[in-house]
């Protein structure tokens, strides 16, 4: 490569830049031919613009900012309402569910206690009734003419059935007047039968 050549390659580049900023001047210059601003003037227009630009984007900016706010402040006061809400119904059936179990849990325990009077009272009975029936045939035990192992004594709420063979319509009667003397006795069914040969 020649070294003339070299040289001169960077006033070359300065000579077309050059060239390039006054035709882009002249450019420009022709466009506002009409256009009777000075420069500062017309770089005064440009800043103006640019501003009112920039204060239409701040506006912009503000006003989307605060639709945004609004939007997020009604999203979180409508969560808010439906939490209270969610929370209010829980606690009503929680209430609900507790004033239940409460119910239940009363009519359990007085049916229990209906229960229990009720076997208390059938324990009673049945050990009343048994009671009658030993001290009957234990008065029937005294008695010659009655069999104490023949004759079954059936004792229920009171009641005394006697049942089997009696050596006479003496000793039937007997029978009778034995179990009525017996204390809870309330009524005497005889149903002896009369067998002299017992």
């Amino acid at each position: 490569m020649n070294t003339t050549e070299t040289k001169n390659t960077p006033l070359l580049r300065t000579a077309t830049l050059a060239a390039a900023a006054v035709a882009l001047a002249l450019g420009l210059a022709a466009c506002d031919k009409n256009d009777d601003r000075t420069a500062g003037q017309k770089l005064d227009s440009a800043i103006a613009k640019t501003e009112a630009a920039a204060e239409d984007a701040k506006a912009k900016t503000e006003a989307a900012a605060h639709d945004a706010k609004v939007t997020m402040q009604g999203a979180a006061q409508e969560a808010k309402a439906r939490t209270e809400e969610a929370a209010h119904d829980a606690s009503v059936k929680t209430e609900e569910m507790t004033q239940e179990a409460r119910e239940k849990m009363q009519e359990t325990s007085q049916q229990a206690k209906a229960d229990t009077r009720e076997v208390t009272a059938n324990a009673k009975a049945a050990v009343e009734d048994a009671g009658i029936t030993a001290r009957v045939n234990a008065g029937l035990a005294k008695d010659s003419e009655l069999s104490a192992l023949r004759i079954d004594v059936d004792t229920k709420e009171g009641v005394v059935t006697l049942t089997g063979p009696a050596k006479s319509e003496q000793a039937k009667e007997r029978a009778t007047q034995i179990a009525r003397g017996v204390e809870g006795v309330s009524r005497v069914v005889n149903n002896l039968t009369i067998n002299p040969g017992t």
